[in-house]
């Protein structure tokens, strides 16, 4: 396969251009409380080269060579970085882990994938440090920063010049070592060489047009492909300052303050903001009339109040954006890139444009990605299955996995069901496993109808799926009750709140066609908790349907 693709640079080999060309540049930048003053810890192009080489050179002397696997679980920093970008440089594989994994968790993936050490959150140390003692691979644990206690690669690091052990890796060679979400048992190692993240890089940057003029605000944790790519390594391509905050709830002001030029973040965040920004139009005789009549003139005045002039666009990724919101925000004149792509595709496969006049669509393919439909129905919809030289290498030490999802000539089924319009744009409908088959035939997206259902106030969380209790298949859903607008209506009780639900989503779907509609009341479940969720926010399915 790799013979297909021209040459790509690797990791190293391109950070290393960039730290010559913007040296004196901030590359990263987090956000630090101090006695209630907001500070940054931060490191320039040339800095983070210099630490990174620093604690490479250690590294090396630990026994860390090409191949060797490292892990990595903790939240973005300026460490997390240095950590990347040395473990890059020796030729050595990261294996980047949710943050909120547990010990257990982490313990299977370092055996299984045989680390020699692991960098982890520093006030998580001492939970993961007894892992050194029960990954018989595994040497040292060591901390992305400073804590009480807790060795840092800021203890280790050389505090002199010291020659660094460059190795040079080729393009095919393996890069990052990225398990899945799932259950543990599910989860796979997902192998991402050097060719698959800089081709992607350097076609998404060709595609969204980013530039050593951005400031790129994030949310999405370099932990999962789509931060790693498109929030940390595709800014840094380019020369761009990233700054990553965990703050949802004050993003918008933190992107001002910090003068963003591009917000990165996931659908959950633009979906509140949608509702706040209606919210406000509502309030004003004026602004409503602005809205209907004039709008840009409303996101005008909202883009200088709120994110200020600088600002040039969204992107969101990692979950469907609602349709209405993507056309929401651009018919105000706020652009909104929206972007498709999974773990195994490194990651990105289509963006949409700032401005696109079909809203609902995800984009075209990127430059040297191919995207097609395998066996469309008679409405066009199909599996979306891919090609290009991003699309990974395999699961690690999985080859049956792996030949069930990457076909002999290396195209990647991605298990999404979507259909092309006649200018290649690509819309989803939801997962290929997730899909609702009725005896008639038809075909239910659970997707679409839990958008919908989530409007209704009364309901918090819900999961569309196919029931067959009764013998076939049928629409249902699970719902977790949104108590603080029951209770305001007298409603306590669960048989009541199901009653309730019920009206209102009889009352919703008329709209829908009748094959989609649930039956009657039977169909819902009320559950007494909220749905476990991943770190993302998306609602964990597999804990629910289908057990």
């Amino acid at each position: 396969m790799a013979t297909r693709f021209k040459r790509h640079m690797s990791i190293p080999e391109f950070f290393a251009r960039s730290a010559q060309q913007y040296g004196p540049k901030v590359a990263v930048r987090v956000p630090m409380s101090r006695r209630g003053i907001l500070q940054f810890q931060d490191a320039t192009y040339r800095e983070l080269w210099d630490l990174s080489g620093k604690l490479a050179a250690w590294l090396a002397e630990q026994g860390i060579g090409a191949g060797d696997r490292v892990g990595m679980i903790s939240k973005p920093s300026v460490g997390w970085a240095v950590a990347f970008f040395a473990i890059q440089r020796l030729g050595a594989v990261a294996v980047p882990m949710d943050a909120g994994l547990q010990p257990t968790e982490v313990a299977r993936f370092m055996a299984e994938c045989e680390a020699k050490l692991l960098f982890c959150a520093p006030q998580r140390y001492h939970e993961f440090t007894p892992l050194a003692q029960q990954v018989p691979t595994l040497k040292e644990v060591i901390s992305v920063d400073v804590a009480l206690g807790a060795v840092s690669l800021w203890d280790v690091m050389p505090d002199r010049e010291v020659p660094v052990p460059d190795a040079r890796p080729d393009c095919e060679d393996l890069a990052v070592l990225m398990y899945t979400s799932g259950t543990t048992d599910d989860s796979k190692g997902v192998m991402l060489c050097h060719r698959n993240i800089t081709s992607n890089i350097e076609a998404f940057i060709k595609a969204t047009e980013f530039s050593s003029e951005d400031s790129v605000v994030t949310i999405v944790s370099w932990y999962h492909i789509y931060g790693l790519t498109t929030t940390l390594l595709a800014p840094l391509w380019v020369g761009a300052t990233v700054t990553y905050t965990d703050d949802y709830r004050n993003l918008v002001a933190f992107a001002r303050r910090v003068g963003g030029t591009v917000l990165v973040g996931v659908p959950k965040l633009y979906h509140s903001l949608w509702r706040r920004i209606l919210e406000n139009i509502e309030r004003n005789t004026m602004r409503r009339l602005l809205h209907k009549f004039l709008p840009k003139a409303v996101g005008k005045m909202l883009k200088k109040r709120l994110l200020g002039t600088q600002f040039r666009f969204f992107v969101s990724g990692g979950a469907p954006l609602a349709a209405e919101v993507g056309a929401g925000l651009r018919r105000l004149g706020l652009g909104m890139i929206e972007g498709y792509g999974l773990t195994e595709t490194a990651p990105v496969l289509t963006v949409s444009d700032p401005f696109t006049p079909v809203p609902g669509n995800v984009g075209r393919p990127l430059p040297g990605v191919k995207v097609k439909l395998d066996k469309p129905d008679i409405e066009g919809y199909g599996e979306v299955i891919a090609w290009g030289p991003n699309v990974m290498l395999g699961y690690y030490q999985n080859p049956e996995r792996t030949a069930e999802v990457l076909t002999p000539d290396g195209w990647f089924r991605t298990g999404d069901i979507g259909k092309l319009d006649v200018e290649g744009r690509l819309f989803l409908a939801g997962r290929k496993k997730n899909l609702v088959v009725l005896e008639s035939g038809k075909k239910v997206h659970p997707e679409e109808l839990e958008w919908e259902f989530a409007r209704i106030p009364e309901i918090e969380e819900v999961i569309v799926y196919e029931d067959t209790s009764r013998g076939e298949p049928m629409v249902a859903a699970m719902v977790y009750p949104n108590w603080q607008i029951l209770k305001k209506q007298g409603i306590e009780s669960p048989q009541l709140a199901k009653a309730r639900v019920w009206e209102a989503i009889r009352e919703n779907q008329r709209n829908f066609a009748s094959f989609k509609r649930l039956r009657d009341k039977d169909c819902i479940t009320i559950v007494d908790q909220p749905f476990e969720k991943s770190t993302k926010q998306d609602i964990k399915r597999h804990l629910y349907v289908g057990r």
